[in-house]
């Protein structure tokens, strides 16, 4: 009965600390852990999937193609493609969720305080955001090589050009090590992995499947590094609070 009781307290005592840390947290310090929440919970598990599939994709083929029976299920190929577009929409999303909160709190809100916010441009980077935001759905319909390309390219570039907007943390004097640029770089890959989805399948000479593999490997190097940086910058700021 007393150990009972013990736990109970030590349970009550750690709910009591979360409830007080999220309490002590202003409006921007819980708008501020929706990016990273969600790259942990959601994108990260992801990327563990899609590279356990893209794996046993890879070895189904050389077992095939070595004229050997293969015990991999030969669904392990559409469930790498199916995951792999949602491996690219989470991090596209993140990506534009973290530039949403840089540009609206250090850039637009700063600026309506000073009185000195240009309404104008704050009208052309929200027009950015949804024509991006719509570029990217548009780049799951189509399926025209031209097309795609179309939207990867617009998609592209509305990222680049939201994370060129004053407020955005680019730390471009170390940018090999910045968690911004691994973010772009990654968002980037995604964007050309998702574009070539219908070539690596026609190709024959397997060169749209090589650059996929090896570009995704280095894509897998950025997650690694994106984990680390995101870590590091946590640790840097501090909350505002109420």
């Amino acid at each position: 009965m007393l150990l009972v009781m013990n736990s109970l307290n030590v349970s009550l005592d750690i709910a009591a600390q979360y409830t007080l840390a999220f309490t002590n947290l202003g409006t921007k310090d819980l708008v501020s852990l929706i990016h990273p929440a969600i790259a942990v919970i959601l994108v990260f598990p992801i990327i563990g999937i899609v590279s356990n599939f893209a794996w046993q994709t890879r070895q189904r083929r050389l077992q095939i193609k070595d004229s050997k029976k293969s015990k991999i299920p030969p669904v392990v190929g559409r469930e790498h493609v199916k995951l792999g577009r949602w491996l690219t929409a989470s991090v596209v999303g993140v990506n534009l969720m973290g530039l949403a909160y840089s540009i609206v709190y250090n850039n637009f809100i700063i600026n309506l305080k000073r009185d000195s916010l240009d309404s104008v441009q704050a009208t052309l980077i929200t027009l950015i955001f949804i024509a991006t935001i719509a570029s990217f759905i548009m780049l799951f319909r189509a399926k025209p090589k031209l097309w795609r390309g179309i939207f990867a390219t617009l998609s592209g570039m509305g990222l680049i050009i939201l994370g060129s907007q004053e407020g955005v943390s680019r730390f471009s004097d170390e940018w090999y090590w910045s968690h911004y640029y691994y973010g772009m770089g990654v968002s980037i890959l995604m964007i050309f992995s998702l574009t070539i989805v219908e070539d690596i399948y026609k190709d024959r000479s397997n060169r749209w499947r090589n650059a996929h593999i090896i570009l995704n490997c280095f894509a897998l190097l950025l997650f690694i590094g994106q984990g680390i940086t995101g870590v590091r910058d946590l640790l840097e700021i501090s909350p505002i609070g109420k």
